[in-house]
């Protein structure tokens, strides 16, 4: 069970009070300077900019990241074999325009001895936009407010806009403000804190650090109020222009400078100032990248953009933001009544998918996001799996483009599979170009259930939205090539029964590798087999032209899809009747089982304290495992047997993995674990705002953020759509008057309330809903709400003590269960005996 179990808030409130639609800080703090960068960060899923401040002094790491724009460098294996890979990659920092140095008497604005009279910075998820609010009194008695702004547009992908205001409340002052473009990716940072930045340390979670330039300069221009810069990655071919507009308004006297070098822009304003005099510079920023278009046209494309804003006005994007967050909210907000320091995580969260995925645009959505290099920028398995199916249910198009970057990457998956020996498409487990780069093949490479993941999230998709043409066109393609490579991957073993098997994989437990028949990957790929071939056939029966043209693309015969029922009906599904479980995979029973009620909790997580092959010997998880499947495909196992399963791996599951506490959370509220499930609510809700596993520096949790609303909308109102079929059995909290949330089915957006006593439904948008609830079929049309009162909020079980239930107990072989914890301290002297 993971020690992270939180029961109440764990937010200092004095520093961060509880506001429902901001997230605010009002005390300056230079201790946790990376994780409040990751926190208040802004983007749009294509540009992110970290929660620096605009004076770009003392920084954990400054940093500005553009999806997908990356760096590749030769992966050195120690000892190289066939089909490892080649080439890794690594999300750049490209130049930071976020930077407006402040000098008042020609003292720098400096927050960490700063004399501040007033501070607050807040993170508006109604306007989309930062805000920081200071008033200083200088050394010389005088007092400055700085108000501040910055917003990654919604509206326009390759826009960001800041303002600096500044006030004199008392006294006359000398202002001087330089605002930049700079290259921090090459450059020197004078006032970057080292010995926090990322990609320094042995943390895997970290990016990796470039030992050599980066971004070559291929440009650099400037007028009187607009600079721009030109880039070419030096080994990735990538091509970047950045450009910066500025206006000042003012009644104060003032003279301005502008010049431009390689590595960066500067626009200086000079300003006599008055006391009650503002002067506010507005500074609009664009970005344009490209995997090789030349420079010269994305620099024009920049001056497109600003152009744009010179016409149109700041103002005029501020309210299309506003705009936008308001349909945002229209179709996302999650509200959980009398409860505001809840209400207030919950959105920060939603939030977060919106600044990870609302402009990737057919990029993919990166494990952190925009808001940090963590995980050196890559795609995983899990934003299919936590994140393409709440788009699914709330941004339907935006889901779309996040599969069409699967669709891209399917030649490379060919490409990839062919280097394993396999037909069809293997996706990698982490990539950026679509090609793996994951040099660590057990818990990497190894993962081929990313294949059924991503055919999970199309079928998801098509079930959800009834998008039959996104599927004919797109999505038929990656389920014919990865059942092929199921098909292939398995093999058939007769021993009394005729069964399909798969050796040789990882699930998504990365503490166990390399292993036959894992559950996970053998239900989903029985899954992606099945709905492969339902979709070849509806294809053949619907659009007999559609389905010639894939044949020929694909070369499709008869007989594969024949194969893919027979493999899907007979796959392996490990299941042990001694303990009435299913274990993880083929002898995960065998090991002995680590005991982590024993172990210190300064060696946790357990993957940085000890050798793979250690952990690799127990029963022992880093993440949920059979649990997920329990939860991705729950109507192929009993309540019954969600319950044994649980209780068995619960124990087990260390929560050194961010993707466990909301799984967790959904079928410990499935089977009855009501306590359980909000402590583990709460776990994942504060995995980042509370920092619980110390890397929130590098960037946003960004699937732990979607799995808040999954656990929200899945676990609590106990929402299940197996095929397409919605259904409803709640689980609320004993202590939550009501749950309030929107979803979206075939065009019909809903309105779902749960309360204590009663369950209601009411079309917001489009015609009909059919759904059931605990087993009763309901039509939900517009203007006739439908409440369904409710018995209780399901059975309520005392919660599991923390002890492994199944220690002392037999194997189906005899053999007795047994626990331990590896501890090597215990063998040198003056250690334990």
């Amino acid at each position: 069970m993971t020690p992270l179990h939180l029961t109440a808030d764990p937010l200092d409130r004095t520093r961060f009070p509880v506001e429902p639609w901001r997230f605010v800080e009002t005390e300056y703090s230079g201790d946790d300077l990376g994780t409040t960068e990751t926190l208040f960060a802004v983007g749009n899923g294509y540009l992110g900019m970290r929660g620096n401040p605009p004076e770009g002094r003392e920084a954990h790491t400054h940093g500005t990241f553009i999806n997908g724009f990356h760096e590749t460098w030769d992966i050195r294996h120690a000892e190289q074999a066939f089909g490892f890979a080649k080439v890794g990659q690594t999300i750049v920092n490209v130049p930071d325009s976020k930077l407006m140095k402040l000098y008042i008497d020609d003292e720098p604005l400096l927050l960490s001895v700063a004399d501040l009279v007033h501070y607050e910075r807040a993170l508006d998820f109604r306007s989309g936009r930062q805000t920081r609010d200071v008033e200083v009194r200088t050394a010389s008695g005088k007092r400055v407010r700085i108000c501040s702004t910055r917003m990654v547009s919604f509206t326009e992908r390759h826009l960001a806009l800041m303002t600096l205001e500044v006030t004199l409340l008392e006294g006359d002052a000398p202002i001087v403000v330089s605002s930049q473009i700079i290259n921090r990716q090459d450059g020197k940072d004078e006032y970057h804190v080292r010995a926090a930045a990322m990609g320094e340390g042995h943390d895997p979670r970290k990016a990796a650090a470039f030992s050599q330039r980066v971004l070559e300069p291929q440009s650099h221009w400037h007028s009187d109020r607009r600079m721009i810069l030109g880039y070419r990655t030096a080994q990735s071919g990538m091509t970047l222009a950045v450009g910066a507009d500025h206006t000042i308004e003012t009644e104060a006297a003032y003279e301005e400078l502008i010049d431009s070098d390689q590595d960066r822009g500067r626009k200086i304003y000079r300003i006599d100032a008055k006391q009650g005099q503002t002067v506010t510079i507005t500074k609009a920023v664009s970005y344009h990248t490209s995997r090789g278009v030349p420079v010269r046209e994305l620099v024009d494309r920049c001056r497109r953009t600003l152009d744009r804003v010179r016409e149109h006005g700041v103002d005029f994007y501020v309210e299309q933001q506003r705009e936008w967050m308001d349909r945002y909210w229209a179709n996302t907000d999650v509200e959980v009544e009398g409860h505001p320091a809840l209400q207030q995580a919950i959105r920060w969260s939603l939030f977060q998918l919106a600044q990870a995925s609302a402009r990737a645009d057919q990029m993919g959505i990166a494990a952190k996001g925009v808001t940090g290099s963590g995980y050196e920028g890559h795609y995983f398995w899990d934003t299919e799996v936590y994140v393409v199916p709440f788009l699914t249910y709330t941004s339907p198009e935006v889901a779309r483009n996040a599969l069409r970057a699967r669709v891209q990457m399917l030649p490379k998956a060919r490409e990839r599979a062919r280097d394993l020996s396999q037909r069809g498409a293997l996706f990698p487990w982490r990539t950026i170009n679509g090609e793996e780069a994951s040099a660590y093949y057990a818990a990497g490479t190894a993962q081929y259930h990313i294949d059924a993941d991503v055919a999970f999230a199309f079928s998801k998709f098509h079930d959800i939205t009834g998008d039959v043409g996104f599927m004919a066109r797109d999505g038929i393609d990656v389920l014919v090539e990865t059942a092929r490579m199921w098909a292939d991957l398995g093999f058939w073993r007769e021993n009394g029964d005729r069964t399909f098997q798969i050796h040789g994989v990882t699930g998504p437990d990365e503490y166990t590798t390399v292993v036959n028949n894992n559950l996970f990957t053998n239900v989903m790929a029985r899954d992606n087999l099945e709905r492969a071939a339902r979709a070849v056939r509806e294809l053949r029966e619907t659009d007999p032209s559609g389905y010639a043209r894939l044949v020929r693309r694909l070369r499709l015969e008869d007989e594969e899809v024949v194969e893919w029922d027979a493999c899907a009906e007979h796959m392996e599904i490990p299941y042990d009747d001694e303990l009435g479980i299913h274990p993880q995979d083929d002898h995960f029973i065998d090991r002995e089982v680590w005991d982590l009620s024993r172990t210190d909790p300064t060696k946790r997580p357990l993957l940085l304290h000890y050798h793979p092959l250690v952990i690799y010997r127990f029963q022992v998880l880093k993440q949920a495992d059979v649990v997920l499947a329990l939860f991705l495909q729950g109507d192929r196992f009993s309540l019954e047997e969600k319950r044994r399963d649980f209780d068995y791996y619960d124990p087990i599951t260390t929560g050194d993995s961010t993707l466990s506490a909301v799984v967790q959370s959904i079928i410990a509220a499935e089977v009855g674990y009501a306590d359980m499930a909000l402590k583990y609510f709460y776990s994942g809700l504060f995995v980042d705002l509370a920092d619980l596993h110390r890397n929130t520096s590098d960037g946003v949790h960004i699937a732990s953020a979607g799995g808040v609303w999954n656990a929200l909308v899945h676990g609590f109102a106990g929402m299940r759509d197996y095929h397409g079929t919605l259904s409803f059995d709640p689980r609320m909290p004993d202590a939550w008057p009501q749950l309030t949330f929107p979803i979206r089915l075939r065009g019909t957006r809903i309105r779902v309330t749960v309360r204590q006593e009663s369950i209601a439904f009411e079309v917001e948008e489009g015609t009909r809903v059919d759904l059931s609830v605990r087993g009763v079929s309901y039509a939900v049309t517009a203007g006739s709400p439908v409440t369904v009162p409710l018995d209780g909020q399901g059975e309520r079980r005392a919660s599991l003590q923390g002890s492994h239930p199944v220690i002392g107990d037999l194997r189906t072989d005899g053999s007795i269960i047994s626990a331990g914890v590896p501890d090597p301290d215990q063998w040198r002297p003056g250690g334990p005996h």
